[in-house]
Protein backbone atom coordinates (compact mmCIF):
# COMPACT_ATOMS: atom_id res chain seq x y z
CA UNK A 1 0.00 0.00 0.00
CA UNK A 2 1.37 3.30 -0.90
CA UNK A 3 0.92 6.40 1.03
CA UNK A 4 -0.54 8.95 -1.22
CA UNK A 5 -0.22 12.62 -0.56
CA UNK A 6 -2.77 15.12 -1.64
CA UNK A 7 -1.51 17.38 -4.26
CA UNK A 8 -2.90 20.12 -6.37
CA UNK A 9 -3.82 17.55 -8.97
CA UNK A 10 -6.40 16.07 -6.58
CA UNK A 11 -8.29 19.34 -6.72
CA UNK A 12 -8.41 19.09 -10.46
CA UNK A 13 -10.13 15.73 -10.32
CA UNK A 14 -12.99 17.06 -8.16
CA UNK A 15 -16.10 18.28 -9.85
CA UNK A 16 -16.13 22.01 -10.08
CA UNK A 17 -18.89 23.79 -8.17
CA UNK A 18 -21.00 25.78 -10.52
CA UNK A 19 -21.60 29.27 -9.37
CA UNK A 20 -25.09 30.51 -10.03
CA UNK A 21 -25.66 33.69 -11.82
CA UNK A 22 -26.80 36.64 -9.70
CA UNK A 23 -30.28 36.50 -11.26
CA UNK A 24 -30.70 32.85 -10.30
CA UNK A 25 -29.51 33.59 -6.76
CA UNK A 26 -32.04 36.38 -6.44
CA UNK A 27 -34.82 34.04 -7.63
CA UNK A 28 -33.79 31.40 -5.10
CA UNK A 29 -33.74 33.97 -2.31
CA UNK A 30 -37.15 35.26 -3.39
CA UNK A 31 -38.54 31.71 -3.37
CA UNK A 32 -37.06 31.15 0.06
CA UNK A 33 -38.62 34.40 1.28
CA UNK A 34 -41.99 33.41 -0.19
CA UNK A 35 -41.72 30.03 1.55
CA UNK A 36 -40.77 31.77 4.82
CA UNK A 37 -43.68 34.19 4.45
CA UNK A 38 -46.05 31.26 3.83
CA UNK A 39 -44.70 29.47 6.91
CA UNK A 40 -45.04 32.64 8.98
CA UNK A 41 -48.62 33.06 7.73
CA UNK A 42 -49.41 29.46 8.61
CA UNK A 43 -47.86 29.91 12.09
CA UNK A 44 -49.94 33.03 12.67
CA UNK A 45 -53.09 31.16 11.56
CA UNK A 46 -52.27 28.19 13.84
CA UNK A 47 -51.59 30.52 16.78
CA UNK A 48 -54.95 32.23 16.20
CA UNK A 49 -56.69 28.83 16.04
CA UNK A 50 -54.94 27.78 19.24
CA UNK A 51 -56.00 30.98 21.01
CA UNK A 52 -59.60 30.48 19.82
CA UNK A 53 -59.64 26.88 21.11
CA UNK A 54 -58.18 27.93 24.47
CA UNK A 55 -60.77 30.71 24.77
CA UNK A 56 -63.54 28.24 23.87
CA UNK A 57 -62.23 25.77 26.47
CA UNK A 58 -62.13 28.45 29.16
CA UNK A 59 -65.71 29.45 28.35
CA UNK A 60 -66.83 25.82 28.55
CA UNK A 61 -65.09 25.44 31.91
CA UNK A 62 -66.80 28.56 33.24
CA UNK A 63 -70.18 27.38 31.94
CA UNK A 64 -69.67 23.96 33.54
CA UNK A 65 -68.71 25.54 36.88
CA UNK A 66 -71.81 27.73 36.75
CA UNK A 67 -73.95 24.69 35.87
CA UNK A 68 -72.48 22.66 38.75
CA UNK A 69 -73.11 25.49 41.21
CA UNK A 70 -76.67 25.94 39.92
CA UNK A 71 -77.40 22.20 40.29
CA UNK A 72 -76.03 22.22 43.85
CA UNK A 73 -78.11 25.29 44.70
CA UNK A 74 -81.24 23.74 43.16
CA UNK A 75 -80.68 20.46 45.02
CA UNK A 76 -80.32 22.34 48.30
CA UNK A 77 -83.52 24.30 47.59
CA UNK A 78 -85.33 21.05 46.76
CA UNK A 79 -84.12 19.47 50.00
CA UNK A 80 -85.27 22.47 52.00
CA UNK A 81 -88.70 22.46 50.33
CA UNK A 82 -89.09 18.74 51.02
CA UNK A 83 -88.15 19.21 54.67
CA UNK A 84 -90.58 22.14 54.86
CA UNK A 85 -93.42 19.97 53.56
CA UNK A 86 -92.72 17.24 56.13
CA UNK A 87 -92.46 19.70 59.03
CA UNK A 88 -95.62 21.51 57.93
CA UNK A 89 -97.55 18.24 57.83
CA UNK A 90 -96.32 17.43 61.37
CA UNK A 91 -97.57 20.70 62.88
CA UNK A 92 -101.11 19.38 63.56
CA UNK A 93 -99.55 16.37 65.31
CA UNK A 94 -97.61 18.75 67.56
CA UNK A 95 -100.81 20.69 68.29
CA UNK A 96 -102.64 17.52 69.32
CA UNK A 97 -99.66 16.40 71.41
CA UNK A 98 -99.89 19.74 73.25
CA UNK A 99 -103.61 19.11 73.89
CA UNK A 100 -102.80 15.65 75.28
CA UNK A 101 -100.18 17.14 77.61
CA UNK A 102 -102.75 19.73 78.79
CA UNK A 103 -105.20 16.91 79.54
CA UNK A 104 -102.48 15.07 81.50
CA UNK A 105 -101.88 18.17 83.62
CA UNK A 106 -105.61 18.30 84.50
CA UNK A 107 -105.56 14.59 85.42
CA UNK A 108 -108.12 13.59 82.85
CA UNK A 109 -106.80 10.09 82.10
CA UNK A 110 -109.60 9.18 79.70
CA UNK A 111 -108.93 12.26 77.58
CA UNK A 112 -105.18 11.72 77.85
CA UNK A 113 -105.39 8.15 76.53
CA UNK A 114 -107.74 9.22 73.73
CA UNK A 115 -105.46 12.17 72.91
CA UNK A 116 -102.32 10.04 72.75
CA UNK A 117 -104.09 7.49 70.54
CA UNK A 118 -105.28 10.31 68.28
CA UNK A 119 -101.77 11.76 68.04
CA UNK A 120 -100.20 8.35 67.34
CA UNK A 121 -102.73 7.64 64.60
CA UNK A 122 -102.28 11.09 63.11
CA UNK A 123 -98.50 10.72 63.16
CA UNK A 124 -98.69 7.32 61.43
CA UNK A 125 -100.98 8.80 58.77
CA UNK A 126 -98.68 11.78 58.11
CA UNK A 127 -95.60 9.58 57.84
CA UNK A 128 -97.43 7.11 55.58
CA UNK A 129 -98.39 10.02 53.32
CA UNK A 130 -94.68 10.78 53.01
CA UNK A 131 -93.87 7.19 51.98
CA UNK A 132 -93.16 5.50 55.32
CA UNK A 133 -94.43 1.97 55.83
CA UNK A 134 -93.84 -0.51 58.60
CA UNK A 135 -91.90 -3.73 57.98
CA UNK A 136 -94.45 -6.50 58.43
CA UNK A 137 -93.21 -8.93 61.06
CA UNK A 138 -95.16 -10.93 63.63
CA UNK A 139 -94.07 -13.60 66.07
CA UNK A 140 -93.96 -16.91 64.24
CA UNK A 141 -92.84 -15.50 60.88
CA UNK A 142 -89.61 -16.69 59.30
CA UNK A 143 -86.57 -14.53 60.07
CA UNK A 144 -85.51 -12.51 56.98
CA UNK A 145 -82.10 -10.81 57.35
CA UNK A 146 -83.08 -8.38 54.61
CA UNK A 147 -85.72 -6.77 56.84
CA UNK A 148 -84.95 -8.08 60.33
CA UNK A 149 -82.03 -7.70 62.69
CA UNK A 150 -81.57 -10.51 65.19
CA UNK A 151 -80.75 -8.94 68.54
CA UNK A 152 -81.02 -12.16 70.57
CA UNK A 153 -81.56 -15.84 70.02
CA UNK A 154 -83.25 -18.08 72.50
CA UNK A 155 -84.51 -21.65 72.52
CA UNK A 156 -88.25 -22.11 72.09
CA UNK A 157 -90.32 -25.30 72.32
CA UNK A 158 -93.21 -23.68 70.40
CA UNK A 159 -91.32 -22.37 67.35
CA UNK A 160 -88.79 -23.95 65.04
CA UNK A 161 -85.33 -22.54 64.60
CA UNK A 162 -85.13 -19.34 62.52
CA UNK A 163 -88.56 -17.95 63.36
CA UNK A 164 -89.25 -14.63 65.03
CA UNK A 165 -90.25 -14.96 68.68
CA UNK A 166 -90.68 -11.31 69.58
CA UNK A 167 -90.41 -7.87 67.96
CA UNK A 168 -88.36 -5.49 70.10
CA UNK A 169 -88.36 -2.50 67.74
CA UNK A 170 -90.39 -2.01 64.58
CA UNK A 171 -88.66 -1.64 61.26
CA UNK A 172 -89.61 0.83 58.52
CA UNK A 173 -89.37 1.25 54.76
CA UNK A 174 -89.28 4.67 53.11
CA UNK A 175 -90.45 4.63 49.50
CA UNK A 176 -89.70 0.91 49.35
CA UNK A 177 -86.14 1.19 50.71
CA UNK A 178 -85.24 -0.17 54.11
CA UNK A 179 -84.88 2.74 56.51
CA UNK A 180 -84.44 0.68 59.66
CA UNK A 181 -84.65 -3.12 60.11
CA UNK A 182 -87.00 -4.58 62.70
CA UNK A 183 -85.07 -5.69 65.78
CA UNK A 184 -86.26 -9.16 66.80
CA UNK A 185 -85.59 -12.15 69.04
CA UNK A 186 -85.16 -15.33 66.98
CA UNK A 187 -85.75 -18.95 67.99
CA UNK A 188 -82.64 -21.10 68.15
Amino acid sequence: MTDRKHTKDDGARRAPVAKAAPAEQAAEQAATLVDAAAVDGELIKLAADRDAYIDHLRRLQAEFDNYRKRVQRDAEQHRLRAAEAVVESLLPVMDNMGRAVDAAERHEEGQLIAGVELVAGQLRAVLAAHGLEEVAVEPGTVFDPTYHEAVLTQPSPDYEEGTVLQVLERGYLLHGRLLRPAKVIVAS
